[in-house]
């Protein structure tokens, strides 16, 4: 798993003119960083959550996909397959229950997704499209691990393990107390390291 530094990250951001959220404690960053456009159907991206715990910065990394599953990306609608832009989201995501039953994170403002029609295994960057497309952050199951992405995501952006699923709920949870119910995403590429 790509584990980029925070002073890396740190730099990343700014570079792009991205917000990164540095006042107070539990103030989060939830970045997400895609490692290729090839759909592998495993979780071989990561998610990072960066933030102040009594003043001090803390990174957690997480198994994560930014790509949807090996079955949807086969089989796209006829408007394609949601693939979510790089960008940041700023503020449109609340903490809330992905298709009414999952705690997660929940899309509410409009975000830029690449409509992918062709069913190959390479996520095309073209075809935007921005809107409300139900493109959650949620995990593939609250009780174990699951090893392929399969149907976990036909867009969304995806974890895996139930430790790692109760530590990002926990962080968000101390968050929303303490700043509100809004949630900014920011979703990199591995090359931004480069």
């Amino acid at each position: 798993m790509f584990k980029p530094s925070f002073e890396s990250t740190k730099w990343v951001m700014d570079e792009k003119g991205y917000a990164f959220f540095e006042n107070g404690d539990y103030n989060v960053n939830i970045i997400g960083v895609r490692k290729n456009t090839i759909v592998t159907n495993t979780f071989d991206d990561v998610l990072l959550m960066v933030y102040k715990v009594n003043g001090k910065f803390v990174v957690h990394y997480f198994p994560f996909t930014t790509d949807p599953g090996r079955g949807p990306m086969k089989a796209p609608p006829a408007k394609g397959r949601a693939v979510l832009k790089p960008g940041q989201y700023r503020g449109a995501y609340k903490l809330g229950l992905h298709r009414g039953k999952e705690e997660a994170l929940v899309q509410v403002k409009p975000v830029t997704v690449f409509r992918d029609r062709n069913g190959d295994m390479t996520m095309d960057y073209n075809n935007p499209d921005t809107g409300l497309f139900g493109i959650n952050i949620h995990w593939s199951s609250k009780t174990g691990t699951s090893k392929l992405v399969d149907n976990w995501s036909e867009g969304c952006q995806v974890g895996t393990g139930v430790e790692e699923r109760n530590a990002f709920l926990s962080i968000l949870r101390e968050s929303k107390a303490r700043y509100g119910n809004s949630f900014t995403y920011t979703l990199l590429e591995e090359r931004d390291w480069e």
